[in-house]
């Protein structure tokens, strides 16, 4: 055998209390296929994919799961409980990919601390300076940034937490002049410091360049709500690529993700990405899409909060359709599997989903491939005890993976400390 090769994934494959980590190591063959023609050989599962890495991680989740073929030309997974060892041959053929898992083990979630926060918050910022936290976003030395939406201004909080300005924004003066805002949502700061802010009023794209007081429209250039691709219609939250070329706005008004260029500077019209379609809770529909996150480095996909439609669903830019990742669409409700109204979302880096559970006061995780949900902040009943929340609208993580989450009811950000 050639081309053999190791890989190392940990995940979270139980959910429960104690929840556990599931490590596997996997020799990988090139141009080589399992097979088994032995009567003892136990049936073979083909897990639904789109790449070798899917395919990996799909094995990682069954707990059965010994050997695993990928064939490049169609995409086809297959699981098998056995090893080659023990039945069957690997063959000579182009285009598959074979794995075996050399080692398996279960770890302790719990002892390795992965996943798990405090649920008593600290409170960072209250309503002696802040009237509603309706944004979050780290910049790349963990100074935190904050769309105020009612003060019509955008704070910077420093990494010691201690000192706290205006970057954007005229406090309590909403408006549509350049050095103004008009219920800022979203809010972003790029590599060169240059900030991104979504406004829900003036239905606009403001980029403040690093130092600036004042903004420039690169995107819904008329200021006024539409439906035309140079105008939103109350935009939300927006996300940018890995390499900051384009922008992804939740358009929510028009059931549509529109992208733009972020260093436009003349309002051209922008491309539809997912929807535009009218409001709706099939798959070829958005309803009222709240957050969106992109990870290109982890996932092709943008994923997007359906607020009206209490669901998250994972949609390729550019497609007719996308998949339901979270919530049943179109019905709220408490239980771990529903979703009441979210609003941010995001996904870490082995598409563990987040989600701010909006009307059920809470903070919702998702595990990869799993439809059930996990709170890890909040108690699902609104409240303003250390371990409430009440109607959280937006979260984000630091660098050390401490989870902040603006708590939109109650006028406060909230840290939950990683354990």
């Amino acid at each position: 055998m050639k081309n053999i090769k190791l890989l190392l994934v940990i995940v979270i494959i139980k959910q429960s209390a104690a929840q556990d980590i599931r490590s596997l190591i996997l020799s990988q063959v090139n141009s080589i296929k399992y097979q088994c023609n032995n009567p003892g050989c136990s049936p073979s599962t083909i897990a639904p994919v789109s790449s070798l890495r899917d395919c990996e991680v799909a094995c990682l989740f069954n707990p059965q799961c010994r050997t695993v073929t990928f064939d490049q030309s169609n995409n086809q997974c297959r699981l098998f409980p056995d090893i080659p060892s023990q039945y069957g041959d690997l063959i000579s053929e182009p285009n598959v990919v074979t794995m075996i898992a050399i080692d398996n083990r279960q770890l302790s979630a719990r002892a390795g601390g992965y996943l798990r926060w405090n649920t008593t918050g600290i409170t960072i910022l209250n309503s002696s300076k802040l009237a509603s936290a309706s944004g979050l976003h780290f910049d790349l030395n963990d100074n935190l940034y904050i769309a105020d939406e009612i003060n019509s201004v955008v704070w910077k909080l420093s990494n010691n937490l201690v000192n706290l300005t205006i970057v954007a924004g005229t406090d309590h003066s909403a408006g549509s002049n350049s050095n103004q805002l008009n219920y800022p949502n979203g809010v972003y700061v790029d590599k060169k410091g240059n900030i991104y802010i979504s406004e829900y009023t003036n239905n606009r794209i403001q980029k403040y360049i690093s130092g600036s007081t004042s903004g420039i429209t690169i995107a819904g250039i008329t200021g006024s709500p539409g439906s035309s691709l140079n105008q939103f219609s109350a935009p939300r939250y927006f996300a940018l690529d890995s390499t900051e070329t384009y922008i992804y706005i939740a358009d929510s008004a028009n059931n549509r993700i529109m992208r733009y260029l972020s260093n436009s500077t003349s309002g051209n019209n922008g491309v539809v990405m997912a929807g535009g379609t009218g409001a709706g809770n099939t798959n070829t529909n958005l309803n009222e899409p709240w957050g969106i996150y992109y990870l290109p480095s982890v996932s092709t996909d943008l994923y997007i909060a359906n607020a009206n439609g209490h669901s998250v669903i994972r949609w390729t830019p550019g497609a007719s359709s996308g998949v339901f990742v979270a919530g049943i669409p179109g019905t709220s409700g408490t239980a771990s599997t529903l979703l009441n109204r979210p609003a941010a979302v995001r996904i870490d880096s082995y598409q563990n989903l987040y989600v701010t559970d909006c009307n059920n006061h809470r903070i919702q995780l998702f595990c990869y491939n799993n439809q059930t949900g996990i709170t890890i902040a909040g108690t699902g009943t609104a409240g303003i005890s250390r371990t409430q929340l009440n109607v959280p609208r937006t979260f984000v993580f630091d660098s050390a993976m401490n989870l902040y989450v603006g708590d939109y009811g109650n006028a406060r950000i909230q840290k939950f400390m990683k354990l």
